[in-house]
C-alpha cells in the first residue's frame, strides 16, 4: 500500500512538473482585465446596440434579441482571457511578434446550428499594437451610420454569402466564434477563445411591400401586356422589405422596347432625380460619339496634345503627347492613376478636394509600366478630361450640347447635371435622372442609336462601345470586358448565357443593355460605398429578376 501510493505521488509531482513546463509564458503584455463584467464574461461574446466602453457596460445594455429592420445598430463585445497575439504566441512559440501579427482573428458565423460563413481576417484588419494588447474586441457589426470599418464589411459578407438566405422570416439564432489563427507559413486555426449567440427575428414584410406595384398612367412608355414569372419579383420584393436586400430604390425592366416592370422603394418614386454616381460616366461616351459624328472632334484617336499645352502642365513626358481619348474611354491610358489603389497618385480622392481637377489629371506623371491599351485601371479623372475637351469643341459647351442632340431628342427634360470647380458639367458621374429615363438611355444603345426613327447617336459609335476593347482584371473586378465607358459581363442562368453590356455606379446603380435578349433593366440604389452594393445587384438579376423576365 505504501509502495502504491508513493508511486502515485511521483507520477503526479511529474505531471505537475510536465504541465508547468508546457506553460507558454506571454510574448507581450495585455492590457489588464479589470471591469467585473468581464472577468465574469471571459470567454463570451456579447451583444450591444452601441460599441459601449467596457467599463460602462451594464448587465441591461446586453442585446439578446435583435428584430433585424434598417433602424436597428448591432455591436459586439468578445471578452477574452488574453490578447490575440498572446493566443498565437501559445499555438506557436517560436514565432516573433512581427511573425504572429501576420495572423488575426477568425470568426464563424453560425445560423440555427449551422456554419454559414467563415472568414479568417485579413492581417491588416486591426492595428498590431491592438493585436498585442486588447484583451476586450469591441466593433460594430451593423450600423445606421454606414461607417468605413472592416467589421461593418464582415458582417455584410456573411450576409451575402448565405446570411440573407438562411434568415427566413421568423426566429433564429446568430451564433458567432472567434479563434485566432497564424500562418507558420501554412495557416493554423486555434481554439474558439471567445463565442457568443443572439436571436434575431425576422418579421413578415406587409402585403402591400411585397405586392408587385402597378405601372401608373403617362410613363412615356408603351406598357407591356407579356408575362413574367410575379412569383419571383415578390420574392425580391419581400428581400427589399425585409432589408435583405438592401437601399434599393427602384426597378425598370424594359422588354421589346415596351415597359413591363416600374417599381420604386425606400422612399423613391417616378419623379426622383436619382443619383447614380459613375453611371453618368457613359453619358460622356455617348455625347462623344455624337460630337465625332457632327465634326467638332475629329475622332477618338485625337491625343491629348491636340487640346492642351502639355508642356505647361507638371510632370511632363513625350508619351503625354500620344495619350488619346480612346485610351480615356476604355480606361487604359498611361496616366499614374488607379481608383481600385489608394495609394495611387490618380486616384480620385486626390482629385475631389482641388479645384481644378482637369489640371489634377494633367499633372500626372506617366506610367513607364503600362502601355496603352494593355493594362485596365478605373481613371475617374481622365473621364473628367473627356468632358473638358467636349466642353472647349462643342457649340455653346458641353451643358446646352447634350441638352440639344441626347436629352430633348430622348423626351429627357427633367434632370440635374453635377458640376466641376470650373462649372464644366460632371462626366465623372452624378447627372440625376428619373429611372424611367435611364432607361431610356439604354434602349437607345438597345437600338443601335435609333430613337423614334432617327438616329441620335451613330450606329458605328454604339458598336464600337459595346465591342470587347479591353479584358477587365479578373483579380479586380472580375470576369468581363471594357469598351466605350461600358462594362460587359454575362450572367448563366440555367446553362443559358445572358451577355449584357452596362452602366455602373458607386451603391449598385446599373443600366443593362443586353445583347441577345429584348431587355433593358434599370435598377437604382443607395448602397453607396457599401461593400454589398453590387453583389446584392448581381443576385437579384441571377436568382430574380432575369429568371422572372427572361425568355
Amino acid at each position: 500500500m505504501h509502495i502504491h501510493i508513493k508511486h502515485l505521488l511521483v507520477a503526479a509531482s511529474c505531471f505537475i512538473a510536465f504541465s508547468a513546463a508546457a506553460q507558454t509564458t506571454d510574448i507581450v503584455s495585455p492590457a489588464p482585465i479589470a471591469e467585473a463584467i468581464h472577468k465574469q464574461n471571459i470567454g463570451r461574446i456579447i451583444f450591444l446596440n452601441d460599441t459601449i466602453p467596457v467599463a460602462q457596460i451594464k448587465e441591461a445594455d446586453i442585446v439578446k434579441e435583435l428584430v433585424l429592420n434598417p433602424k436597428n445598430n448591432l455591436s459586439m463585445c468578445a471578452f477574452m482571457g488574453n490578447s490575440l497575439t498572446n493566443y498565437q504566441h501559445q499555438m506557436a512559440p517560436e514565432l516573433n511578434v512581427a511573425q504572429l501579427n501576420e495572423g488575426n482573428f477568425q470568426f464563424s458565423f453560425l445560423i440555427d446550428g449551422k456554419l454559414i460563413y467563415q472568414e479568417n481576417l485579413h492581417k491588416g484588419a486591426g492595428y498590431n499594437y491592438l493585436k498585442n494588447s486588447r484583451t476586450a474586441l469591441r466593433i460594430k457589426l451593423i450600423s445606421t451610420k454606414h461607417e468605413d470599418m472592416w467589421s461593418r464589411y464582415l458582417f455584410g459578407r456573411l450576409m451575402m454569402r448565405g446570411g440573407e438566405d438562411a434568415l427566413t422570416t421568423g426566429p433564429h439564432t446568430l451564433q458567432i466564434e472567434l479563434r485566432p489563427y497564424i500562418v507558420t507559413p501554412t495557416l493554423k486555426v486555434g481554439d474558439v477563445v471567445a463565442a457568443g449567440d443572439l436571436k434575431i427575428i425576422i418579421k413578415p414584410a406587409e402585403v402591400k411591400d411585397v405586392q408587385i406595384q402597378a405601372i401608373k398612367p403617362n410613363s412615356g412608355w408603351t406598357v407591356s401586356k407579356e408575362s413574367y414569372n410575379k412569383k419571383l419579383i415578390e420574392g425580391m420584393n419581400e428581400k427589399i422589405a425585409q432589408n435583405k436586400f438592401k437601399n434599393i430604390s427602384g426597378l425598370v425592366v424594359i422588354k421589346n422596347g415596351k415597359l413591363l416592370i416600374e417599381e420604386y422603394f425606400n422612399g423613391e418614386g417616378r419623379d426622383t432625380l436619382h443619383d447614380p454616381r459613375s453611371v453618368g460616366k457613359t453619358f460622356a461616351s455617348a455625347v462623344m460619339g455624337i460630337a465625332i459624328n457632327e465634326g467638332y472632334i475629329k475622332s477618338e484617336q485625337q491625343t491629348l496634345s491636340d487640346f492642351y499645352n502639355l508642356k505647361a502642365y507638371a510632370n511632363y513626358s513625350p508619351k503625354k503627347d500620344s495619350i488619346t481619348l480612346k485610351s480615356l474611354l476604355t480606361m487604359s491610358s498611361v496616366f499614374d492613376a488607379n481608383d481600385s489603389d489608394d495609394n495611387s497618385p490618380g486616384n480620385e480622392n486626390n482629385m475631389y478636394p482641388l479645384n481644378n481637377w482637369v489640371k489634377f489629371a494633367l499633372d500626372l506623371k506617366v506610367d513607364s509600366s503600362k502601355q496603352a491599351y494593355q493594362s485596365w485601371n478605373y481613371f475617374t479623372a481622365g473621364v473628367v478630361v473627356l468632358g473638358d475637351i467636349l466642353n472647349q469643341k462643342v457649340p455653346g459647351g458641353l451643358d446646352k450640347y447634350a441638352d440639344a442632340k441626347l436629352f430633348k431628342p430622348l423626351g429627357i427634360t427633367n434632370y440635374k447635371w453635377q458640376y466641376t470647380p470650373q462649372n464644366v458639367p460632371n462626366t465623372a458621374g452624378g447627372i440625376r435622372l428619373r429611372a424611367l429615363d435611364f432607361a431610356k438611355f439604354g434602349q437607345l444603345y438597345k437600338n443601335n442609336g435609333v430613337w423614334n426613327g432617327k438616329q441620335i447617336i451613330p450606329k458605328e459609335w454604339v458598336q464600337k462601345s459595346h465591342s470587347k476593347q479591353i479584358a477587365l482584371p479578373v483579380e479586380a473586378v472580375g470576369p468581363g470586358n471594357y469598351g466605350y465607358l461600358f462594362w460587359n459581363k454575362t450572367y448563366t442562368i440555367n446553362g443559358k448565357d445572358y451577355e449584357t453590356w452596362y452602366c455602373t455606379g458607386n451603391g449598385g446603380n446599373k443600366i443593362f443593355v443586353f445583347k441577345d435578349q429584348p431587355l433593358v433593366i434599370v435598377v437604382t440604389a443607395t448602397a453607396y460605398n457599401e461593400g454589398y452594393a453590387h453583389s446584392q445587384v448581381d443576385k437579384m438579376m441571377q436568382e430574380y429578376i432575369l429568371p422572372a423576365v427572361g425568355e
